[in-house]
């Protein structure tokens, strides 16, 4: 009967947390950050409370919050992967991509075979500026996972950002071996080739992506490119007639 008394005490029936994850589930972050707080005073030690009331302050964007709870969640159960890689988006949302490195890298050794954490330890590296790094992560990613398609549209666009536009319209190609519907690269090797100076080859790209994605946020960038480049088609045979 001692023991039951003691478990009990230990880890009493909390009601607050199960309404708050309920209330979470439904994306009511507000509601269910005040049933969380009621969670943590009947239970100081309930990591559940602390780890669901940083998820709601992540959502409602209020992320030095959101950290100083995650943080307690993960000084309570230090091997949650789910608790140090929403600690490292946390810490890149709030413009502190070193902190993110730290807690992406902790929730790699948790669990290594997952991609999202590899990505985002990139993405890290790369908001520091240390795109040689962020590089590396993206190319050992594609060697590791090569279905994860996320790892090549990162690595190409900061080719891209670096003025790489060869390699970038390579990289964008070797996703389409992967995924011939992902369209948006071929919006992305049109760029490339744009940038290039190989006109016709970005026409043809653009062409293909408008044929497949007329309506998407970047048919309108891709429209006026074409009619640029038409226009300056139009005003380099005037000339040659001229001449």
């Amino acid at each position: 009967m001692n023991s039951t008394i003691q478990k009990t005490q230990h880890k009493p029936d909390n009601k607050f947390c199960e309404k708050a994850d309920a209330l979470r589930r439904e994306n009511m972050y507000k509601e269910a950050v005040s049933n969380y707080l009621n969670a943590i005073l009947i239970d100081r030690n309930n990591t559940e409370s602390y780890y669901g009331l940083g998820i709601c302050y992540k959502h409602l964007k209020q992320y030095s919050k959101a950290i100083k709870y995650l943080t307690t969640a993960s000084e309570l159960n230090p091997e949650s992967y789910e608790t140090y890689f929403e600690l490292g988006l946390c810490n890149l949302l709030d413009g502190i991509p070193c902190g993110a490195i730290k807690n992406f890298i902790q929730a790699i050794q948790i669990n290594p075979d997952n991609p999202e954490a590899i990505l985002q330890l990139g993405a890290a590296h790369e908001l520091c500026e240390e795109y040689d790094l962020a590089l590396m992560i993206y190319q050992k990613l594609i060697e590791n996972s090569p279905d994860f398609i996320k790892a090549y549209d990162h690595k190409s666009t900061l080719l891209m950002k670096l003025g790489k536009y060869k390699e970038a319209s390579s990289v964008l190609r070797n996703i389409l071996k992967q995924k011939p519907n992902y369209y948006k690269a071929y919006a992305g090797i049109g760029v490339c080739f744009d940038k290039l100076g190989k006109k016709f080859d970005a026409q043809r790209y653009y062409r293909k992506f408008l044929s497949e994605e007329p309506f998407s946020n970047n048919a309108e960038f891709i429209k006026n490119r074409l009619d640029k480049i038409s226009e300056r088609k139009n005003l380099h045979s005037h000339l040659k007639i001229c001449k």
